[in-house]
């Protein structure tokens, strides 16, 4: 889903990151006009994110190694993956596990090899490929002709081979809570403006039901 959100959302202080969101126009799923467009933005991962913390160390210095992103449902992987990609000015390809084979993936590598930028291949459902798919991987990473970001709700070091998760840092999301859900909603509802009017027991009730997964939410 292509990242988009409604300028009413920030304070004028974040109106740069806002107006990014205007491109997709207003009729965007809500889910993707929620999309953060910085990583300050990113809601619930502060022992990654925050000053000093690893994944925003790296950002910063513009290091970007493979990674592998290990998160629940609606915690922000795909997000990340995007914002990563972005600050590394990286070329974007994103592909998913579910439907991507080893003839997508020399697809890729084979753009890759033709412009001069560094590409960021972002496989969602990592855990979905087989064996021989991982396998096809290790080269490309290894020579750095693609930087892997890979999205996965299950357990590496149970679904990956040794080869590419050797060749890969693993960072764990964590699944939002309540403080985080709740500014979630409030975004939510500050872009919907007059349409909806939640009071405290329906915000209550709309943070439990989604139990930490904000697309749910």
């Amino acid at each position: 889903m292509p990242p988009d959100d409604s300028l009413s959302l920030f304070p004028p202080e974040q109106l740069d990151s806002a107006e990014a969101r205007g491109k997709a126009g207003a009729h965007a799923p809500l889910a993707a006009r929620m999309r953060p467009q910085t990583l300050d933005e990113v809601l619930g991962q502060d022992h990654l994110l925050g000053a000093g913390a690893g994944l925003r160390s790296r950002s910063e210095s513009g290091a970007l190694p493979s990674l592998i992103l290990w998160g629940p449902p609606g915690c922000g992987k795909t997000t990340l993956a995007r914002l990563l990609a972005t600050h590394a000015d990286a070329h974007f390809e994103p592909l998913s596990a579910v439907m991507a084979g080893v003839k997508e993936i020399r697809e890729v590598v084979q753009r890759a090899r033709r412009i001069d930028r560094r590409t960021v291949l972002f496989l969602d459902e990592l855990h979905r490929l087989n064996r021989a798919q991982q396998d096809s991987l290790l080269p490309h990473v290894e020579a750095g002709t693609v930087t892997l970001i890979g999205a996965t709700t299950e357990n590496p070091s149970f679904e990956l081979n040794a080869a590419l998760l050797s060749r890969s840092q693993v960072f764990v999301l964590k699944r939002l809570d309540e403080t985080a859900m709740a500014e979630l909603l409030r975004r939510a509802e500050a872009d919907a403006g007059r349409a909806i009017a939640l009071d405290a027991e329906a915000r209550t009730a709309l943070v439990v039901m989604a139990d930490g997964d904000g697309r749910y939410l």
